[in-house]
């Protein structure tokens, strides 16, 4: 099932899979990316779980934020309001890349919604970052295939790794203040506090998938994790930036164990009156 939810400064896109009754797992993607980014480990997971994703304001589906831009407590927020207009009311929170920093925030938001936190190759703090040689992003707005494939290959382990068209497709349909604003989002989030002193206030279950291979992030920062009180780390060979594309099932495999043992919600999801139902026309 696929809507929009209407919030006070955009509509948010929110996929759904899985059985309706079941423990929710929340999939939240990186900056440049959407819900597509999921579309190869979702269906790992949806025999015992309900899998919700979002597009973050200013990313695929969803509208252009009307107020608060790209922050991301912003962005939490506003993914805690929806899953409250879908009537969950616990989840385990999973984050690839900056999607991680936006779940530490919803769980600094609302422990009570939160009761797991799962980082996907997401950098404890800039000093792990990897400087890209061929800078930031396009040089261009709107960005060629060619530009968005060279910029979007650090982000696997393998020089030459084939990205599927969807994705590319995706990247360009984002405005250059989103691409922009989602990256300063991020580095100022990382700047007033990194994630492990934010995770230590936060007092949640952890789990940590590092592809070792990253490109993007120095692979050995997630020694910064074990900092963390019962945080688990579990570092994937040969495996880059992107496991949830590169190798699904190592994934969704510690993905499955953790939340197994972390409580969720069994109380299941509504669907949204009709008048909030997804509109065939573009969110923006």
């Amino acid at each position: 099932m696929t809507t929009h939810v209407r919030l006070d400064d955009g509509d948010l896109f929110v996929r759904q899979d899985g059985p309706r009754d079941a423990p929710v797992l929340l999939l939240v993607h990186g900056s440049a990316a959407t819900v597509r980014s999921w579309d190869a480990l979702v269906p790992l997971l949806t025999a015992n779980h309900h899998v919700i994703r979002v597009d973050l304001l200013g990313h695929g589906r969803s509208s252009e934020p009307s107020a608060h831009g790209y922050d991301i407590q912003a962005q939490a927020r506003r993914t805690g309001e929806a899953l409250d207009r879908l009537g969950v009311r616990e989840v385990v929170a999973a984050g690839h890349s900056s999607g991680g920093l936006t779940v530490t925030a919803l769980a600094e938001q609302r422990p009570d919604l939160v009761t797991g936190i799962v980082l996907i190759n997401t950098g404890p703090s800039l000093d792990a970052f990897i400087p890209q040689e061929s800078g930031a992003g396009p040089a261009q707005w709107p960005p060629t295939d060619e530009e968005i494939r060279r910029f979007a290959s650090t982000g696997f382990s393998t020089p030459g790794y084939e990205i599927p068209q969807a994705l590319v497709d995706e990247v360009r349909t984002m405005s250059a203040q989103a691409f922009a604003g989602t990256q300063q989002a991020a580095r100022d989030y990382l700047e007033r506090q990194a994630l492990p002193e934010r995770l230590k206030a936060v007092a949640k279950p952890l789990l940590v998938i590092f592809g070792e291979d990253d490109r993007r992030w120095r692979s050995s920062s997630v020694a910064g994790y074990r900092a963390v009180p019962g945080a688990r780390v579990e570092m994937l060979p040969g495996v880059g930036h992107s496991p949830l594309l590169e190798d699904p099932p190592r994934t969704a495999a510690p993905l499955l164990a953790f939340a197994a043992t972390t409580p969720g919600d069994v109380q299941g999801t509504r669907l949204l009156p009709e008048a909030h139902a997804e509109d065939p026309s573009p969110a923006r």
